[in-house]
């Protein structure tokens, strides 16, 4: 199982703000990350889940959160109490990869983890207290497999 981080990083760092809410609103981006994502699990906080409002579709939607009395109003929406529990719930289910999508603190846990990163590169700087953790580039195998107007997708594969 290929554990896939997917984010969008601002030219400043900047991934997101302390209220959860995205610092942008590019619909090729996210058009990128839906097809990026479709059919796969996705795991994400609460802080990302409770932002998005509702379940992504076409995708097993699994919430990290702290509080064991978490509860959604969505039955199809898995909630583990750990990034590792909710890992090793998907690895049950045996699936080619999954995608942790946010936020700031499941990056920082599951960068170690990581076999390969979708990361888009924003062409400019964004408002926001949220940005992506820092990583040893020297890790990773390098390559840009898209070029937009306001962005960058490159694909980090970890070097064995």
């Amino acid at each position: 199982m290929i554990i896939s981080l997917i984010v969008a990083i601002a030219k400043n760092g900047v991934i997101g703000r302390a209220s959860g809410q995205m610092p942008w609103h590019v619909k090729d981006e996210f058009k990128h990350f839906k097809n990026t994502t479709l059919g796969f699990s996705i795991i994400m906080g609460r802080k990302t889940f409770e932002t998005l409002g509702k379940p992504l579709k076409g995708r097993l939607n699994i919430v990290v959160s702290r509080n064991q009395n978490y509860k959604t109003d969505f039955e199809e929406v898995v909630i583990k109490s750990s990034l590792q529990s909710a890992i090793d719930y998907c690895k049950e289910l045996n699936p080619e990869k999954i995608f942790i999508i946010g936020g700031g603190e499941i990056f920082k846990q599951s960068i170690p983890l990581a076999d390969e990163m979708i990361i888009t590169f924003m062409k400019f700087d964004a408002e926001g207290e949220i940005k992506y953790p820092e990583f040893d580039s020297k890790q990773w195998k390098i390559e840009k497999i898209m070029d937009h107007e306001l962005f960058e997708v490159f694909r980090y594969e970890r070097k064995k």
